[in-house]
């Protein structure tokens, strides 16, 4: 009967040795390949296509609740798609937002915002959203509409606008300087459906179209009010 022993570390030759670490090396840079791929992917469907958010306030109710988690379309954004009336977005949150502080410019009632000019502060500000705050409201009027706010009531094109997502006892007040303009190319004129509790458009001016981040198309949390959201 023959007996056969383990091979022992002695028996292990220098190439097999070299071997081994080679392949732990491929290894490892395998696995760190996949994860900056997965990462790089993970970003770009987040920028360009859709990505989940979290409602942070109340200037959406009734239709949405702080705490309410949604999707957002950002591939229509992505590939220019016109901008509708009624429509909820997310923007960029303007760079002055006090109402006192705007300067009124009647031929462009534009909201402000500061750029960098830093390549690192921009893509972790854009991409990745670090240190950048959003705004989530309605589109009420797009490129080229008359925008007007008399009597607590909203006037697009000199026809009362019918709001049926508004609650039965909102009225509309002239926060700010914008109650009455012709909103400008590129841009978009919104309100929060909680009017007396949200700044938008009217405290700091139409937002540039390059400034919105994504169209709400659905709502996923809570389960009870899963689905589109209009």
């Amino acid at each position: 009967m023959k007996f056969f022993s383990k091979k022992s570390l002695d028996d292990v030759s220098p190439n097999e040795d070299k071997e081994n670490v080679v392949n732990k090396k491929k290894d490892i840079l395998q696995w760190i390949l996949c994860i900056v791929i997965a990462i790089i992917l993970a970003l770009l469907v987040r920028h360009f296509i859709f990505t989940p958010t979290t409602v942070r306030e109340v200037s959406m109710l009734p239709t949405l609740e702080d705490g309410d988690k949604l999707i957002l379309n950002k591939w229509s954004i992505t590939t220019g798609k016109e901008i509708e009336r009624g429509q909820i977005i997310t923007f960029e949150a303007p760079s002055v937002v006090d109402a006192y502080e705007v300067d009124y410019d009647e031929d462009y009632p534009v909201a402000e915002y500061y750029s960098s000019s830093n390549i690192f502060s921009n893509f972790t500000h854009y991409v990745l959203g670090i240190g950048k705050t959003s705004y989530i409201k309605r589109v009420i009027a797009i490129a080229g509409d008359h925008i007007l706010i008399k009597n607590a009531k909203v006037y697009l094109n000199n026809n009362l606008l019918q709001e049926d997502y508004l609650s039965d006892d909102v009225y509309t007040e002239r926060t700010g300087q914008f109650y009455d303009l012709t909103v400008p190319e590129g841009c978009v004129f919104v309100m929060g459906d909680n009017r007396t509790k949200s700044t938008d458009s009217r405290v700091f001016g139409c937002i540039p179209i390059e400034k919105i981040e994504g169209i709400v198309s659905a709502r996923f949390w809570p389960l009870d009010k899963f689905g589109k959201v209009e």
